[in-house]
This record gives C-alpha cells, sequence and structure tokens, in this order.
C-alpha cells in the first residue's frame, strides 16, 4: 500500500519533544504512514469523530494514546472511542509515563489494545515505538470502514 492510500496513525500527545521523538522512530522503522498529532483529548475526539476543524480526517489505522493531557484525558477518549460503535474497531496502544497499576488495569477494562510505558532513555523510547508500529503496520491485521468492516494490513 503506498504512503498516500495508507490510513494514518494517530498521535494523541501534548508534548512536542515526545511526538517529534515517536514521529523519528516511526520513520526510523520504515513507516511512511501520515502521522497526525491531536495535542489534547478533546481534539483527538473531534479527529475520529471527524468533526470541527478535522471533518475530512481519515479514520487511522490506530492510536497512540497518552494517558496524562489537557482536557480530555487519555483514559476519557479511550473510554468513548471504545464504547462508541463507529470507532470501537480502531485499535488504541495507551503510551504514557504512568506505570500505575491502576491506569493499566483501567485501560485494558476500557479495551485498549496495548499499554506501554514511556522508556525514559532515548534509544529504549525509540525501539518501543518501532517495534509497536512494526507490529501495528506489518503483522497485525487491522479492520477498517464502517465500524470496523473490512480487514486490511498496512
Amino acid at each position: 500500500m503506498n504512503a498516500a492510500a495508507a490510513p494514518p496513525i494517530l498521535v494523541v500527545e501534548d508534548s512536542p519533544e515526545d511526538f517529534a521523538t515517536i514521529v523519528r522512530a516511526l520513520r526510523a522503522a520504515g513507516v511512511e504512514h501520515a502521522i497526525h498529532r491531536c495535542e489534547d483529548g478533546d481534539e483527538a475526539l473531534e479527529f475520529v469523530a471527524r468533526r470541527g476543524r478535522h471533518a475530512g480526517a481519515p479514520e487511522p489505522a490506530f492510536v497512540l494514546l497518552d494517558l496524562n493531557l489537557p482536557g480530555s484525558d487519555g483514559r476519557e477518549v479511550l473510554a468513548v472511542l471504545k464504547g462508541s460503535p463507529a470507532t470501537c474497531h480502531i485499535p488504541v496502544v495507551i503510551l504514557t509515563t504512568s506505570d500505575d497499576e491502576r491506569d493499566v488495569r483501567t485501560s485494558y477494562r476500557a479495551g485498549a489494545n496495548g499499554y506501554v510505558r514511556k522508556p525514559v532513555d532515548l534509544a529504549s523510547f525509540l525501539e518501543t515505538v518501532q517495534g509497536i508500529g512494526r507490529f501495528w503496520l506489518r503483522t497485525a491485521l487491522l479492520p477498517f470502514g464502517e465500524a470496523g468492516a473490512g480487514l486490511r494490513q498496512v
């Protein structure tokens, strides 16, 4: 699938530094997909629902979601995405600094497809994000389209 036709990756991250590192890691892993950034939970919900300034947004291949965000936090975003028949099929991987057991349990109970703690050192951070990208874009079969009606390997 060429990059123009490939579904984008949605990164919900308020830290510009972490976002830049995520993009760097995905590009180093050979990911050519467009990468969209939402800086807070409210914008992420608009993007996925294709509302407001994101009215023409494509459905993401998967979402990398930070938990600690301004506006609606990642926990709320996850609950909305996984609670809606229109978006529950979109894979959501939590990528956060929190290793609180309650956050891990709550995220999986709410339907997260993965929970990854951001490593503190740069090399580990890059390696972790590259692994996430490789798995979700090269290995996993993903649902797509209206309520996940089709399958794709992107």
